[in-house]
């Protein structure tokens, strides 16, 4: 058995490939067994503990599975990550655990990753501006897997709540040569950004639809429990909105609020990656229509990026 660590993850995982490996496989289908499972229990930080597990298994291929642990106080009391996360890639023809991965590396790649795919479909192919909204440790990985499928970005903008953070950010990314400043007024960064990507843990929207440009592209990453939500409903009713898979419209604040109070409905949905990549729903229709993905992340996902990891770690490791 393999252990793979976070530094062989970084160095295999280049969003050239990866991005590449999950837009084939969103020409095929789902693994056939897949699940989420999520255990919780109250803390004193407003954000429960949470234990989370994504199984994902294509028999004779591969069995994938995820385990994620979200603490929110781990830092204030113990200086550690609030968020740990393991990956076990399992042989799909004998059930040997063939590899432990490190979990942070591969969420912050595939996340950013699968993100940068709906961009690629969706976003304007001359897109010169990134906003960044949210300075946590997955947004340097977000701003670099944009810049890999939109080279046309030349000005990258960072907005967070601390703003330390995301001056650090600024600094972490005009080290490799990135134009990176910091922003203080949120909706008219909004106003000039042709890409906007959001990762953050609001419960209440930041995003106004009201300042997006038209022709803009939104990415929203966080609100991934129902009491998350990243935008308003402006965002939802300018936008033409797309999901990574259908089923994240069950389960992100990003819908269901809206959804029961009639802003818009399952039917506005135009589509998901899988459609996308076959072609099934057609993307960006114009240079002034307004785009947004929701990056809800699945099993479905972990399993195409181990997958495709494990395929680069060594030939004979994922059956034919």
């Amino acid at each position: 058995m393999q252990m793979i660590d976070a530094q062989r993850v970084h160095e295999l995982l280049q969003y050239e490939g990866l991005v590449e490996s999950l837009r084939e496989a969103h020409r095929g289908a789902m693994p056939k067994h897949w699940d989420r499972i999520i255990y919780q229990e109250p803390n004193q930080s407003g954000h429960p503990d949470s234990f989370i597990i994504l199984p994902a298994w294509q028999p004779q291929e591969g069995l994938l599975c995820k385990l994620v642990t979200s603490f929110p106080n781990n830092s204030s009391r113990y200086g550690i990550a609030n968020v740990n996360s393991v990956y076990a890639w399992i042989d799909g023809r004998t059930g040997l655990t063939e590899a432990v991965i490190d979990g942070e590396a591969m969420i912050f790649r595939k996340t950013s990753a699968d993100s940068a795919l709906g961009a690629s479909l969706l976003a304007r192919e001359n897109a010169d501006s990134l906003l960044m909204i949210g300075a946590g440790g997955l947004a340097p990985y977000l701003v670099r897997a944009h810049l890999c499928v939109r080279p046309s970005i030349t000005r990258v903008l960072i907005w967070n709540r601390t703003r330390a953070n995301a001056e650090r950010l600024a600094r972490l990314l005009g080290d490799e040569n990135i134009d990176a400043r910091v922003v203080d007024d949120l909706d008219a960064a909004v106003a000039e950004a042709d890409i906007v990507s959001c990762a953050t843990m609001a419960a209440d929207p930041l995003l106004r639809g009201e300042c997006l440009k038209p022709g803009a592209h939104v990415d929203l990453v966080g609100s991934f429990t129902p009491e998350m939500r990243e935008s308003d409903d402006e965002v939802l009713r300018r936008s033409s909105l797309f999901v990574d898979h259908r089923q994240t419209t069950e389960r992100s604040g990003e819908f269901l609020g809206p959804f029961e109070r009639g802003v818009i409905g399952p039917d506005d949905v135009r589509g998901d990656l899988f459609e996308l990549c076959q072609g099934g729903v057609p993307g960006r229709s114009s240079a002034e229509e307004i785009t947004l993905m929701k990056n809800g992340g699945g099993a479905h996902l972990d399993y195409f990026a181990a997958r495709y990891l494990m395929e680069l770690v060594g030939p004979g490791v994922v059956a034919s």
